[in-house]
């Protein structure tokens, strides 16, 4: 078969192109060409350049071809869908749109979540462009026949890119022991999967006819703890983490020019777990392997051979220390109006 990965380098896509080559797969990308140091593309891929965003560098890079499956990876909002509805309409028997479970509603009304769970996220833009693109994939799909399914990943990392608000920094702050903050009480749950895992379940939808018309969530069965996220990084490093609870709806008061908070207050502070039964019964082969504790000593392993490359940003580490002071604050403020505080405050 013959699949075009639209990306293909990130910490999903790469596994994804990886696992395509391994199942003998003719697998092109197509990516602006810039190099991936940290996951160069395979031996016997064909690369295609272009911008995406560049509609007619994309016509041109794609005139005369025609694909079994193309995977999209980079489609955020409607008017990227759009885009691939008419460039795409008639080059390709499937295209797979990469969604996000992002899009499911928020706050949790029921877990674990399924792939009828109703999609509404009043907090996160991302996952509202995300909304809004499933619908014209949909449309596309009811009006003209768009060979479309629709996959959403959650909260997916693999050896070099840590799943933690603050990646290798985080991770650096819990190897050294300075304290790290963990939104809300540490106690939801959560679901992290690795790319390894995630590239077995995406590449069996390829070129599965059943599958269009249909969308997946493709994710790990364990439910971790946030708390439990941390102390396992903690045990993996030899340094038992320093962790602080901070309200979520603090941080963007706290950190509004940090990325991750609205992604913590969208996404990472609600209970995430998945019924994967839909995608169990397309692909059987799919059974995640790599749990959180495998995945954290892999990860370990990569900081190791790559020092250059995981270093702490100095700007992040300079956000997170402000978290933590943070809840210093907070914890100081709360002490002054326990009853039978005396200090005159």
């Amino acid at each position: 078969m013959k699949v075009l990965y639209i990306g293909g380098t990130g910490t999903i896509s790469s596994a994804c192109v990886a696992e395509s080559v391994r199942r003998g797969l003719d697998v092109h990308v197509l990516n602006r060409g810039h190099t991936a140091r940290r996951r160069p593309l395979p031996e016997g891929v064909t690369s295609l350049t272009a911008d995406v965003r560049d509609r007619d560098a994309l016509r041109r890079a794609l005139a005369g071809r025609t694909y079994d499956c193309v995977v999209d990876f980079l489609g955020y909002t409607a008017a990227d869908a759009a885009t691939a509805v008419d460039l795409l309409d008639g080059r390709t028997a499937q295209y797979i749109y990469i969604s996000s479970a992002s899009v499911y509603h928020k706050p949790v009304r029921r877990a674990p979540i399924t792939e009828s769970t109703t999609r509404r996220n009043p907090y996160l833009a991302y996952a509202r462009d995300k909304i809004a693109a499933e619908d014209v994939l949909r449309r596309a799909y009811d009006e003209r026949d768009f060979p479309v399914t629709i996959v959403r990943p959650s909260h997916t990392y693999d050896d070099a890119h840590p799943p933690l608000p603050g990646e290798w920094t985080a991770w650096d702050r819990i190897a050294r022991g300075d304290e790290i903050v963990v939104p809300g009480d540490g106690t939801s749950l959560w679901t992290l999967t690795h790319a390894a895992d995630f590239a077995v379940g995406l590449v069996g939808l390829i070129g599965a006819w059943q599958a269009i018309g249909e969308d997946f969530h493709i994710t790990s069965d364990e439910a971790l703890t946030w708390d439990e996220i941390y102390e396992v990084v903690g045990r993996t490093t030899g340094t038992p983490a320093r962790i602080l609870h901070l309200p979520a709806e603090f941080l963007p008061i706290v950190a509004p020019d940090w990325f991750w908070s609205d992604f913590i207050v969208g996404d990472l502070r609600h209970t995430a777990l998945f019924d994967t039964t839909k995608i169990r019964r397309y692909v059987p082969s799919f059974r995640p392997v790599v749990t959180w504790a495998e995945g954290t000593r892999r990860l370990q392993a990569w900081r190791s051979a790559h020092p250059e490359e995981t270093r702490a940003d100095a700007g992040t580490d300079a956000v997170l220390a402000r978290l933590a002071e943070a809840h210093r604050l907070a914890a100081a403020a709360v002490a002054r109006q326990a009853p039978g505080n005396t200090d005159g405050s």
